[in-house]
């Protein structure tokens, strides 16, 4: 679609103007309708308060993840009949409310993530089956009835933290066999950023084979979500990860700024703005956003929750990290370094350790080695071969 911003005119940014007063952030319209369909300030204080209670880039564009956000934030529970569509999923706050009372009555649909997918369907023909419902997958009236009649059955907590919690326990602490989906940003004919001739794709293209690299050396199943000169969409990585049953997905890209002075390092994992999020990506995040803290002297840009397509279409604990800004000198200079780069490597298969080992047996961040973690793998093969 076509991107909207301030200053721009037409049909669309009368359609934005009211969408965001069904949500209270722009005044009722004035009785003369002038200027309806133009984006002017108003409008784009208006979008930039929506992207930040949805977990968006707040920069004031609609642009295709906004109008998405935008048109999934009309829907209310019991607005439509839901259910499985393959060829075009049903994704909106309604799906997101559905799933979030499955899981108060402890079913698993999975992440709460807002759309309408096979472990959702299975979740409530559970449902529907032990409460004497037809069992077809449909969210209709009498199953809406019969949700909103039932008390809760899972008190005291978030029921998918507990569940992932409990997941990652039963994993074990050792790295060998664990599935591991890296995800160099970009690729193929999108460069990403670009300054000074250096691109985003290349720079981690070259840090996700040194990840792979490490991590294969431990004996994880390592896998790229691309080749270099391909670039699935947001969707296709998501659905590349899923298809292929990973534990963990970690996304590399750099990040750019108009100002030459705005640098360091940021971690993003899956959280919505309403409490839903993944927990033990919110986790990991923490792990890797440390431990280069402390191993790169980055400036810390925190670890932050989005709904970006990559994050909120994985079944897994999905990680974004950006690392440095293309357009700062100083974070260019040290990208371009190999030994900058090993030592991101080795920051990222740390932090993925120390999510395993529970807090057991683990080091200070920033002193466990590549060499720490191959021999604690080596000596727990040893250990449980004997």
């Amino acid at each position: 679609m076509q991107l909207l911003r301030r200053g721009d005119s037409g049909p669309g940014v009368v359609e934005i103007r009211s969408t965001l007063r069904r949500f209270g952030l722009l005044p009722a319209a004035a009785a003369h309708g002038l200027h309806e369909d133009v984006f002017d300030a108003d409008v784009e204080q208006a979008v930039r308060a929506f992207q930040q209670q949805r977990g968006l880039i707040t920069d004031g564009i609609v642009g295709p993840a906004t109008y998405r956000a935008l048109r999934e934030a009309g829907w209310q529970l019991g607005d439509r009949m839901l259910a499985l569509m393959i060829s075009a999923p049903m994704s909106g706050d309604d799906v997101v409310a559905l799933q979030e009372r499955l899981l108060e009555l402890g079913y698993d649909p999975g992440r709460p993530g807002g759309v309408f997918d096979e472990q959702t369907e299975a979740a409530l023909k559970k449902f529907q089956r032990e409460y004497g419902l037809v069992p077809d997958g449909l969210c209709g009236p009498a199953t809406l009835r019969s949700l909103r009649q039932l008390g809760r059955k899972v008190t005291g907590g978030r029921p998918r933290l507990l569940r992932e919690q409990e997941l990652l326990r039963q994993a074990g602490p050792r790295l060998r066999g664990k599935r591991i989906v890296v995800d160099p940003g970009h690729g193929g004919p999108d460069r990403g950023v670009v300054a000074a001739g250096v691109a985003e794709a290349d720079i981690v293209w070259d840090m996700a084979r040194r990840l792979v690299g490490r991590m294969t050396a431990t004996g994880m199943d390592a896998m790229l979500s691309r080749q270099e000169d391909t670039c699935p969409s947001e969707t296709e990585r998501a659905e590349f990860a899923n298809g292929a049953g990973a534990d963990l997905v970690l996304s590399l890209h750099t990040d750019a700024n108009r100002s030459m002075h705005a640098q360091g390092l940021a971690t993003f994992h899956f959280g919505n703005g309403s409490g839903a999020t993944s927990t033990v990506g919110e986790a990991l995040a923490g792990f890797i956003q440390r431990e280069l803290l402390i191993r790169t002297g980055l400036q810390d840009c925190r670890t932050q929750a989005r709904t970006w397509e990559l994050l909120r279409l994985t079944r897994m604990p999905t990680v974004r990290v950006e690392i440095g800004y293309l357009t700062h000198i100083g974070d260019r200079r040290r990208l371009l370094d190999p030994a900058f780069r090993d030592i991101v490597a080795e920051g990222i298969l740390v932090a993925v350790k120390r999510l395993y080992l529970l807090g057991q047996d683990d080091q200070p961040t920033g002193t466990f080695t590549f060499s720490d973690v191959l021999a604690r793998e080596l000596e727990r093969g040893g250990a449980q071969a004997i």
